[in-house]
């Protein structure tokens, strides 16, 4: 009866049986395929690239942590392609870094320039890979200023300065710096290029006599580098990834992490603009008074 009067649902009703039993197959299928993945896959490691001027530390500092508290994640590694950049964001994320030591292994892979804060930060790691080119070092602190006072006075223009304290205007681009106001910011930069030092020394686990000798802002090579203790061997990025894979035990592959990336500018964007707009920055930024842990040279620390 069901079969002579309804044809047209009997073969709805085969067809969703079908569906139905195909669709089982495909989920248990799916479900081992799935489940062999996350066995090969298991063991991931969290990668956190830091590149260009460090001028804000707090989009970094999240990926730690993120990653540290991530179980699957058992190393993390910090790629840095770096001159450095504000001295409290570089101790920010040197801290950050320090305390991710204490529940996971992280190494610090050099690309082409890490100098400065780029590698006050590289410190606070487990291990340092460099290549034997990389550009390193420059353990020291700058700090700029611009005067146009003479253009000024060129152009008829002439600033008038109401302040409370002798120092309340230092650095002012309009006039001359006193000898008063010079000892104040060399003694200044000499406080926290100790800090340099120290978090060197503390990181690196070396004496600080011998950080001192080297603490005069002078770039080296990986390969120098490496004779000096400043990083632990010489490496590209996979024998970065390799020696995490041994301080974290993992045996076979692994996953490598990236942090997930908002919204990126259009190809063309990055080609004509980007890089002339980061250029004019640095170059505004580093008149702004700022004490840094930058190296000050032009180098092409694209990827």
């Amino acid at each position: 009866m069901f079969q002579k009067d309804h044809p047209i649902t009997l073969v709805f009703f085969i067809l969703g049986i079908a569906i139905l039993f195909f669709g089982t197959v495909m989920a248990i299928v799916l479900s081992f395929s799935n489940l062999t993945t996350s066995l090969s896959f298991g063991n991931k490691i969290g990668v956190i690239p830091i590149h260009g001027v460090i001028r804000n530390s707090d989009i970094i500092i999240e990926q730690l942590i993120n990653f540290r508290n991530d179980k699957k994640i058992k190393a993390i590694i910090l790629r840095i392609n770096s001159p450095g950049g504000g001295v409290a964001p570089s101790q920010e994320i040197y801290c950050e870094t320090r305390r991710t030591t204490q529940k996971k292994k992280v190494i610090a892979s050099l690309g082409s320039l890490a100098a400065s804060g780029g590698y006050y930060i590289a410190s606070a790691a487990d291990k340092i890979i460099a290549n034997p080119g990389t550009l390193t070092g420059s353990i020291g602190v700058l700090m700029e200023f611009v005067r146009i006072e003479e253009l000024l006075n060129k152009i008829g223009i002439e600033m008038q300065v109401i302040k409370s304290g002798e120092f309340k205007d230092i650095g002012s681009p309009n006039r001359k710096m006193t000898d008063r106001e010079r000892e104040l910011l060399e003694n200044l930069s000499e406080d926290i290029r100790d800090q340099f030092v120290t978090a060197v020394s503390i990181g690196r686990n070396m004496p600080r006599e011998k950080v001192l000798e080297i603490a005069d802002a002078r770039i080296f090579s990986g390969r120098q580098a490496k004779t000096l203790g400043l990083v632990d061997g010489l490496g590209n990025f996979r024998d970065a990834v390799n020696l995490a894979k041994r301080m974290a035990n993992i045996k076979g592959e692994v996953k490598l992490v990236y942090p997930e990336e908002k919204k990126r500018r259009s190809f063309l964007w990055d080609l004509l603009f980007k890089n002339l707009i980061d250029s004019v920055i640095n170059r505004i930024d580093c008149h702004y008074g700022l004490l840094e842990y930058r190296w000050n040279g032009e180098f092409n620390i694209s990827n």
